[in-house]
């Protein structure tokens, strides 16, 4: 119970930074969809050069992050050597990769359509470096459980990019994309020099922890390295289909779109896609804020013999919040879509489709542990590449007839497909006794609900529609309470109902 209530703590404070800093950098869609028009194509440019950012930060960080907790919960491990070590990695492999943009700069720029835009593509390039070399000092923080510090660092960066971009766009009236880029690339800078007082920390306590234990202070030890690289390589592999997920169909979409349109058109068209996903992303950002807090605990608590009771009960309470959370953003959707541009409203239809992938996904994150745990990796690889081939059909398949929609439902199949085959495999090698029959009937209730609300939009005003689905929105939580969370388990207000 201590445990769960240490994941609590953490996920809120984990997710209030994301989520808070996620809603903050949501004033940047209404202002990108507002002075950049979707017939211009540039948020589309945007969202293309985006997804290749996330890809190769996947590539980049090869898996260290989950590696590092891996290594330094052992306890035959040297903590501090697995820190410089993973740090060495990374640092080489970014150096290696700036220079490859550097020296073929011109044949890339002209294979990706920006030929006349070379700076863009440099621009990213140093924004994944520094956003790489980032990866490790952020999970020493999480390592740590200083949630603190990572979450402040984290809304520094959106804060700072904020005001930068309402500087730039609102007050000076730039309209151009390169200052999307430009921004970035400060404001990541800047943080950087944030991780000092960690890497100075790191190097004292690793020479005194050499010294106490009559071992070689070493930056690289090359025979731990051998051993992070064979159980990390997979995790890449299964990192890039799983970010292939994400990012695959806004890569494919202007090069399948274009073939019977424009490429402009096809600017266009992934431009309102990608303005209408970032309302969806609610489900990303939960996602993100549980695997933070909830990473750590799982390699901690590996040791306990309670563990898989742990695993089944988080599994349950991710799913019902996120379930509450994917009715409160199609509830008061008609709310939302006002914060992007009008003329990329018609993308909107894609967000309830978008954020069942995202439910998906997140499931299979609970799901992947077994494997990690097991240091049975490869498995992991497997399933995501199995998700992210079902994905790239449906994009090839449909994008020519569909368009973007095709990217939306590529993303159920693929994650779709991951998650089911974790699932069925994980039972075998490592079964974990979920409450699927509960768990199902929580999908089953939002089901319903979600297509009584779309009803309702159909035929009641808008203000109408809004009291009636706040009214299925709090039927929902009533039916956590009795079944999940009665008051009487809760702080606070659970000690006037145990009276």
């Amino acid at each position: 119970m201590a445990s769960m209530k240490s994941l609590a703590k953490d996920t809120a404070i984990y997710g209030l930074s994301s989520i808070v800093g996620r809603f903050l950098n949501y004033l940047l869609v209404p202002l990108y969809t507002h002075v950049i028009p979707a017939s211009s194509g540039g948020y589309g440019i945007v969202t293309n050069l985006y997804a290749y950012v996330a890809l190769l930060l996947v590539i980049l960080t090869f898996g260290m992050e989950t590696t590092f907790f891996r290594f330094a919960n052992k306890e035959d491990e040297n903590p501090h050597c697995v820190f410089s070590t993973s740090i060495a990695v990374i640092g080489s492999l970014t150096a290696i990769f700036l220079a490859a943009i550097v020296l073929f700069i011109n044949p890339l720029s002209q294979a990706l359509g920006y030929v006349d835009h070379k700076e863009y593509i440099l621009m990213m390039a140093c924004v994944v470096a520094l956003d790489a070399i980032q990866a490790i000092p952020f999970s020493y923080l999480r390592y740590k459980k200083n949630a603190i510090k990572f979450a402040a660092l984290k809304m520094l960066f959106i804060l700072l990019n904020i005001g930068l971009n309402i500087i730039y766009f609102v007050f000076l009236g730039k309209t151009d994309v390169f200052y999307v880029f430009a921004l970035n690339l400060v404001c990541t800078g800047l943080i950087t020099f944030f991780f000092i007082p960690e890497f100075a920390h790191e190097h004292v306590a690793a020479r005194v922890y050499c010294k106490e234990n009559n071992v070689p202070f070493k930056i690289v030890d090359f025979n731990l390295l051998c051993r992070m690289f064979k159980y990390s390589w997979p995790i890449l592999v299964l990192g890039i289909a799983g970010i292939l997920n994400q990012t695959i169909d806004k890569m494919l979409f202007p090069i399948i779109y274009a073939m019977d349109h424009s490429q402009k058109a096809a600017e266009v068209q992934l431009g309102i896609y990608g303005g209408s996903v970032k309302i969806a992303m609610i489900m990303a950002m939960i996602t993100q804020a549980f695997r933070y807090a909830y990473e750590p605990i799982v390699f901690a608590k590996s040791k306990d013999s309670d563990k898989k009771e742990y695993y089944a009960q988080a599994m349950k309470y991710f799913l019902i919040f996120t379930l509450f959370a994917y009715l409160c953003v199609i509830g008061y959707m008609p709310i939302l879509e006002q914060i992007l541009g009008a003329d990329y409203h018609e993308g909107m239809k894609v967000v309830p489709i978008v954020m069942a992938a995202e439910i998906m996904m997140g499931i299979y994150f609970n799901l992947s542990f077994w494997y990690k745990l097991i240091d049975k990796t490869v498995w992991g690889a497997w399933f995501s590449a199995a998700g992210c081939a079902a994905l790239i059909a449906v994009n090839v398949i449909f994008i020519p007839q569909y368009s973007y929609m095709a990217c939306a439902w590529g993303g159920v199949a693929g994650y779709g497909t991951a998650m089911v085959l974790s699932y069925i495999v994980g039972q075998k090698k490592y079964p974990i006794n979920y409450n699927v029959r509960h768990l199902l009937m929580y999908v089953c209730v939002t089901i319903v609900l979600y297509y009584t609300m779309d009803i309702l939009a159909d035929v009641l005003p808008v203000w109408a529609q809004l009291l009636c689905n706040t009214v299925i929105i709090a039927a929902y939580l009533a039916l956590v309470i009795t079944q999940d969370m009665p008051l009487s388990s809760l702080p606070i207000i659970g000690k006037k109902f145990k009276k």
